[in-house]
């Protein structure tokens, strides 16, 4: 069984994972802690936005010259696009998890969300520029080469009211307890109000009786109008014998 760095009894949590990723563990580790106590429907909504560039996400450590973020309250911030896409696939991932085991993951949360380095290996310059010793115009790129590091994403879903979870933790969850329940809502006054596409269509099909009633108005007002034409006729008719009978 895989061994998770989640300390705390893990009776009622479902987990997931994704090792040997090539991403930055640092900034991970930021993305990890942006949804860590959120719900899962909060949390995928903050790894979208993050993913598309509209939802920064803080970066508490490992921030110098990072820039100050408006939406963050001042505090600095950026877009790991990479990062939040693999978290993401962890997250749901857990969810499908959770699901095959009989959870609902929609009223669950994320209870572990954590990026640890697993290997690093080191690289070289190529043989041309290496570094060599009195060398001040070939020596510079080998001090600008960086290792090439591997992270694991850990990501774990519970209900929230499972005991190995501290005070603290719970505490965390219950705040976000208040997006499932406007989701929740939301979603119930959409099932209330009637959906456009049938408004339309009740819409069409009271005109479509409508059309029939005013057809046959319109053919029995042509009907009576000659009728009417020939009593007017006749009275014209009738008028002018009176008239000449008068006369004469």
């Amino acid at each position: 069984m895989t061994k998770y760095s989640f300390n705390r009894d893990t009776e009622g949590i479902i987990f997931a994972s994704l090792k040997d990723v090539n991403a930055s563990f640092k900034d991970l580790s930021a993305v990890c802690a942006a949804i860590r106590y959120k719900s899962y429907l909060e949390a995928v909504d903050i790894l979208d936005g993050a993913a598309a560039g509209t939802r920064a996400i803080e970066f508490k450590r490992h921030n110098k010259g990072m820039g100050h973020r408006h939406e963050l309250g001042g505090r600095k911030g950026r877009w790991p696009v990479k990062c939040s896409e693999l978290v993401r696939k962890v997250v749901v991932n857990a969810a499908a998890n959770a699901r095959n085991k009989d959870y609902e993951p929609d009223l669950m949360y994320v209870v572990h969300a954590s990026a640890n380095k697993t290997q690093t290996w080191g690289r070289m310059p190529p043989k041309g520029p290496r570094s060599v010793p009195g060398n001040h115009t070939m020596g510079f790129q080998s001090s600008r080469m960086s290792n090439l590091e591997h992270a694991r994403i850990e990501i774990g879903l519970a209900k929230g009211t499972e005991p190995g979870l501290s005070e603290n933790m719970k505490s965390a969850i219950k705040s976000s307890q208040r997006y499932v329940d406007k989701v929740s809502k939301s979603a119930k006054t959409k099932m209330a109000q009637p959906k456009k596409k049938d408004a339309a269509k009740a819409e069409k099909k009271a005109e479509a009786q409508k059309q029939p009633a005013k057809a046959s108005a319109n053919d029995k007002a042509k009907e009576e109008k000659p009728q009417a034409n020939a009593a007017r006729q006749a009275a014209e008719a009738k008028n002018a014998e009176d008239a000449s009978k008068n006369g004469v």
